[in-house]
């Protein structure tokens, strides 16, 4: 899928790698959503293959993320100047960010993550809707989004990270079938 480049296709492509997120986790038998992955990860050459070890983890990530996306919006919104990144953080320390995020919910279970990602996915989708077009695509529309489109953050905050969280959940569900 093409990265969109228009609210339309920032919604459409969010709603439908979203479906397919879900629908795909239904598909998973009710003992495999809690187990650790299975599949190897030696080949793999980005951290977040070491760093996720179940569903949860992954539905976490997108949590968290979904969390830094709406945070900045609104607080910038307000008049608030406030990085995307949380505190401490740039792009090229981030991945301990993530690092964090997956710390802090080592305690959370499946169906909680589950839960705090539907909800939030939804949020994200409410606060795109209310962005026109051109807020969204165009370049300087918004002082603190900086030399990109805040559609970008949108899109990867949902579709882009959704096919990411697929491909994961893929290799887990062949990993069950060997």
């Amino acid at each position: 899928m093409a990265r969109p480049t228009n609210k339309e296709e920032l919604l459409q492509a969010s709603e439908q790698s979203y479906d397919k997120m879900v629908a795909l986790l239904k598909t998973l038998p009710e003992s495999a959503l809690r187990q650790t992955f299975t599949f190897d990860v030696e080949k793999e050459k980005q951290a977040h293959w070491q760093r996720d070890k179940n569903l949860r983890d992954v539905l976490i990530h997108l949590y968290e993320w979904h969390k830094l996306l709406l945070t900045w919006v609104e607080a910038n919104q307000k008049g608030e100047a406030k990085p995307f990144l949380k505190a401490g953080y740039n792009w090229r320390n981030y991945g301990e960010m993530n690092l964090e995020f997956w710390q802090k919910h080592q305690s959370t279970t499946y169906e909680e993550a589950f839960e705090l990602v539907q909800t939030t996915h939804q949020k994200v989708m409410d606060l795109a809707e209310q962005f026109s077009n051109d807020e969204l695509f165009e370049k300087g529309v918004f002082p603190w989004v900086g030399g990109t489109t805040l559609g970008s953050y949108f899109v990867s905050a949902t579709a882009s990270h959704y096919e990411w969280a697929l491909k994961k959940i893929r290799k887990f569900k062949k990993s069950l079938a060997s």
